[in-house]
């Protein structure tokens, strides 16, 4: 009765916190355009074995979360609701999971203090109300590593088998997510636990190995034996070629320092990630199942950390696997200090109020920027031309968005009263009342006012040609936000796509040509047919009529 309690409070809290606002604001190019735009094309082509952009085969992901926004699109409509719905029904399933499994290992207090840690910090937050892919693709991944634990971690004569294929099942379910990093993150895991055990594993009969064999490849591979029997083997070339390049180079124009996922993660999984590193302390509290989950939750966390720290392209959600080891540690952390078996330290507050005071001095700043954009123009510190145009928008602050601002000094503030006089309870419970109402505010307030400044231009100008028989491309920079925005129809000429022809090819509809500032003067000198129609915050639009008379090029 106590599990079903707090069971329906978890689903409840992440129906109210992760489906409310969800469309309120513009898709971000790339990543949360790219995903809708392939689902949008699948609906409208009822193409659902081919992952679409531009009407054209799209190599880069598989299908399944496509899948998932195209049924959620089928119920809701083409719009950004229907995009984030699946990651907002992703978390509500997170934090029931991580209630059962710390049920499970411990009981039912450690469970929900899971599921808090993960529900009250910043980006596992924030990622639940987006609609790009990492959430269910991580969730597949820490499934299939949770069942493997359990196969592992069996008791004497029981055979296990249907926790290695469970295993197998939700490894190639992430595989159909994002694609075969799920299986090194696995396999990397799983090897390390066995050198830490010195090789000592479970006897694995040859048909349980057979099982998860045919599972995974089943399961993983089914977009790859759907792409076979439609003759599309070149797809899943380009396929295996972008994930080496993603890993061998700084594509999709992301590069960072070495230690930056370290940042990304101390900073953004606050609070869980300050609490989560008093567990990394060695420790004799745990039972052995729990002190084996630990281990793996470590491994875990080390493995994505180093991976992605390797790999050139820094991008913040490659560490985003990590939400769940942090957060597991983050309980593990409170549920001992809680019962009066560890001490928490006076340089763990002091960590809390330093990225406390970044997130203070953001929450303060960000009012105040149509303010003093100007003099950050004039001061020379901002190079980038585009930055610059962007800064042009009008945020349209007021006094209302103070309000994250005043919820966090003032929720702080209550935390260190509770801390001082050691009421352990009342001081996590403000603290983590204070981040999820600072993050559910920021998230209402700000996420519409950054949009103004980085791609509203933009996207306003797309709406208006949604329906008109024309052609919208960018140039110089790399969109999906002109696919989605116009509702581009299934494509009539293949020239179309080629921005030369658009250029200085004989067109049959009006051309309308969206850049940034700084190829302004390199296009307009190049290409004379070109008519500057306005710029707006950084955007250029353009446009080129058809000569009267003339037909497209065959």
């Amino acid at each position: 009765m106590k599990k079903a309690i707090f069971i329906i409070l978890l689903i409840l809290a992440g129906s109210v916190l992760y489906i409310p606002f969800t469309g309120k604001v513009s898709l971000f190019d790339w990543d949360e355009v790219n995903f809708a735009e392939a689902a949008r094309e699948m609906l409208i082509t009822k193409n659902y074995t081919t992952v679409q952009i531009d009407y054209e085969p799209f190599w880069e992901k598989p299908p399944l979360f496509i899948w998932l926004q195209t049924a959620s699109m089928h119920f809701f409509g083409i719009n950004e609701f229907a995009a984030r719905f699946p990651n907002a029904l992703c978390g509500i399933f997170t934090l029931v999971i991580l209630f059962l499994i710390g049920s499970y290992l411990y009981n039912e207090t450690f469970g929900f203090l899971w599921a808090m840690a993960y529900l009250v910090s910043v980006l596992p937050f924030l990622y639940f109300k987006s609609g790009i892919i990492d959430p269910w693709f991580n969730l597949f991944i820490f499934l299939g590593l949770w069942f493997l634990f359990l196969w592992w971690n069996r008791k004497g004569a029981e055979k296990g088998l249907w926790k290695l294929v469970c295993s197998a099942f939700f490894t190639g379910l992430a595989i159909l997510t994002k694609g075969p990093v799920a299986l090194l993150v696995t396999g990397l895991v799983a090897f390390i636990y066995l050198l830490y055990t010195r090789f000592r594993m479970p006897f694995l009969k040859w048909q349980h190995l057979l099982s998860y064999v045919v599972v995974i490849s089943i399961t993983g591979g089914l977009w790859f034996i759907l792409l076979l029997i439609q003759r599309k083997p070149e797809v899943i070339v380009d396929f295996f070629l972008y994930q080496y390049r993603l890993f061998s180079t700084h594509d999709a124009g992301h590069r960072g320092f070495l230690l930056y996922h370290f940042v990304v993660l101390l900073v953004g999984v606050f609070p869980a990630s300050v609490y989560a590193l008093r567990a990394f302390a060695r420790n004799k509290l745990d039972k052995l199942p729990q002190k084996e989950f630990k281990r793996w939750m470590m491994i875990l966390f080390w493995v994505v950390l180093i991976l992605f720290t390797l790999v050139k392209t820094k991008i913040v959600h490659y560490s985003s696997l990590c939400y769940f080891p942090l957060t597991y540690l983050c309980a593990w952390t409170l549920y001992y200090y809680l019962h009066g078996h560890i001490r928490i330290r006076w340089y763990f507050h002091l960590l809390i109020a330093m990225i406390a005071v970044i997130y203070l001095s953001a929450a303060y700043a960000l009012p105040h920027l149509d303010e003093v954009k100007k003099y950050i123009v004039q001061s020379g510190l901002i190079k980038d031309d585009f930055a610059i145009g962007c800064l042009q928008a009008s945020g349209n602050w007021n006094k209302k968005d103070y309000i994250p601002f005043y919820l966090l000094a003032g929720g702080l503030l209550i935390y260190a009263f509770f801390a001082r006089i050691h009421h352990r309870p009342l001081a996590l419970l403000t603290l983590a009342l204070t981040s999820l109402s600072f993050t559910c505010s920021a998230i209402i307030l700000y996420t519409p006012k950054i949009e103004n400044y980085v791609q509203h231009a933009a996207i306003e100008f797309y709406r208006t040609k949604q329906g008109k028989d024309c052609y919208v491309q960018t140039a110089g920079f790399k969109s999906y936000a002109h696919l989605f925005y116009t509702s581009k129809p299934p494509v009539t000429n293949p020239l179309s796509r080629n921005i030369d022809w658009l250029l200085k090819g004989e067109i049959d509809k009006p051309v309308f040509i969206v850049m940034k500032n700084y190829h302004k003067k390199e296009y307009l000198q190049q290409y004379h047919e070109l008519y500057l129609l306005y710029e707006k915050n950084g955007f250029v639009f353009c446009s080129r009529r058809p000569q009267e008379g003339t037909k497209a090029s065959k």
